[in-house]
Parts: structure tokens; sequence; C-alpha cells
């Protein structure tokens, strides 16, 4: 199959387009037809080492987590999809090896759900991620119900984006940190937008005099450290970046896989309750094109490479 890989860590250089041996299906994988990938800033960690610590890399590497496609075939342990069957996934495994930027992925069916039917592929293969992240801080970490006051740093990025839609599916009043220019972009998501830079706490407040109930931080630094003053005193904080969190008082979330979760995002997209942004596709090939345009930011959708045609 063709397929983009690394043989070393580095940045989008050391991407090579070429020939990768076709996936072995294990009983409990599905062999996918890739027609789309997401782009996110994990690949290009994961790429440049800083994950080494935590996971293993069998070079050479594929790389790419997010996914949607076509069943070819299921594992023999998978009753769960047939053949033709359209889905989407976050195919996250314990070692850097195998990831979805390639013609085929063989992915756990733990990491899979069927494609929401409102979305094309190059759109439910930007969903898996940021949205899964999204929902699992919070549904589980920060426990967001209806009535409730929740700011979302960086709301007009990928899970910023879905964290507001989310948000606001559950009920709960939504303050959004934006940066110069972003707040059109927010509202029109349903979030309240604020900007950044100097009087950003105070403009918060002004909002939510008695202070927000909870705060997803999706920046870290300087942005996570405002925020525990702006909670009231029962308030939540949880950030997916910055492991200083837990100093602050708050907890540090990091997604997992979750095939019900993944399924309870197509249900909301599906009903309409929430919209995911591609701003540029790329072809396979060109994937370290790509790499660069995330990596530049400010481009308001996700960047996604897309693969082949029909299966």
């Amino acid at each position: 199959m063709k397929a983009i890989s690394y043989r070393r860590y580095g940045g989008p250089e050391v991407l090579e387009f070429g020939e990768r041996p076709d996936p072995k299906v294990g009983p409990d994988d599905v062999l996918v037809r890739v027609r789309a990938a997401a782009v996110n800033p994990v690949d290009w960690k994961c790429q440049a080492g800083y994950l080494d610590r935590a996971l293993d890399a069998v070079f050479p590497v594929v790389p790419g987590w997010d996914v949607s496609g076509v069943v070819v075939q299921p594992g023999v342990s998978v009753p769960e999809f047939d053949v033709g069957d359209e889905v989407m996934g976050y195919v996250r495994e314990d070692v850097l090896c195998h990831g979805t930027f390639a013609e085929y992925v063989a992915a756990p069916v733990r990491t899979l759900a069927r494609k929401p039917r409102a979305l094309g592929f190059e759109e439910a293969a930007a969903l898996p991620l940021v949205g899964l992240t999204a929902y699992q801080a919070l549904r589980r970490t920060l426990r967001v119900r209806a009535g409730e006051t929740v700011l979302v740093h960086a709301a007009g990025g990928g899970v910023g984006a879905m964290a507001v839609q989310i948000a606001r599916h559950l009920g709960a009043r939504v303050i959004g940190g934006v940066r110069e220019g972003g707040a059109d972009g927010v509202r029109e998501l349903g979030a309240e937008p604020v900007e950044y830079g100097d009087g950003f706490a105070r403009r918060v407040r002004a909002l939510a005099p008695q202070r927000v109930d909870a705060v997803l931080d999706t920046v870290g630094g300087e942005v996570l450290r405002t925020s525990p003053n702006l909670l009231a005193p029962e308030g939540r904080l949880a950030s997916i970046t910055d492991g200083d969190v837990v100093t602050l008082g708050g907890t540090y979330m990091f997604v997992r896989p979750d095939a019900a979760d993944l399924a309870a995002l197509a249900d909301l997209v599906d009903e309409g309750a929430l919209t995911v942004r591609v701003a540029r596709t790329y072809p396979l090939e060109e994937a370290a094109r790509a790499q660069r345009a995330a990596m530049a930011g400010g481009l308001g959708g996700k960047v996604v490479v897309t693969v082949g045609g029909p299966a």
C-alpha cells in the first residue's frame, strides 16, 4: 500500500511517501480503506520524539491517529461492523508504528464508530481526536451540568470549538477565550467571546460576576495560571496541555479511544448539535505540506489528508 512514514524523529522534512506492507488484521481489528486522515498537533509531537518516554516507536512509523474510511475486512471476533460500513476512528495504539496516513489501517474495534451520516469523509476524519477530547473533558473530568457557566480557553481552536458546542448542548453557558480577530467565529458557535490580553480576567468577571463553574484549558502557561482566580469556590479546572494544572488544584486530562463516546459524537452531528470545520485538504503524498500548514495555525479549521477515491 501507499503510505507516509518516517524513519527517524524530526519535523515535516522526515516524512516520506512510498510503499509499506499491507496491515495484518488481528482478531479484534477492522481493516479500513482510508478515505481521509486529519492532522493533529500530537502527530508532529510524536514525530519529533516528544512522547518518546511514553510511547515506543517502531521505525519506520506511519503517523496519524484520526481516520475515516470504509470497512474492507472485520476481524474474526468483530461482529460490530460489516464490509462496506463507513466508519471513523481515533486509532491510537500503545506503540507508534501503524498510523492512519496510509491507504489502509487495521484499527482496533475499540477505536471505531460509524461515520455520521451528515458528514463527508474529510469532515468525519477531523472529528475523533478533538471531539473525544472535548467530550471526555466536559462529561467525565469537569462533569458540566445544565445551568452552569463554563470558560473554554482558545475557544476557536480544534478542541475549543468542539468544547463550546458540546457544553452548549449540555445546557451550559459558555464564555470563550479568543485571540484578536477570533470573536465572530466563536460567537457563531454559541459562546460569548472574550479577547485575551490586558484585562482579560476583568472582562470575564464582568460577564460572570459570580465567577465560572468550570474552566477547560487548551493553551497552558500564563492562560492556565489566570484560571483559578476566575473559578467559583467549588469550581473545577482541567487542562489538556499543561501538567502544571495539578499544582493549581485542577486535573490534567488526556483523551482515550472510546467507541461509545465516538458514537455519541456522531449522534450529536446527525442531530445538528455539532459541526466540524475543515480548512484545507491535501492529497496523501503532500502530507508534509499538510503538516506545515497545520503547524502554522490560524486556519479556522482542521487540516485533512485525503486518500484515494472510492473504496
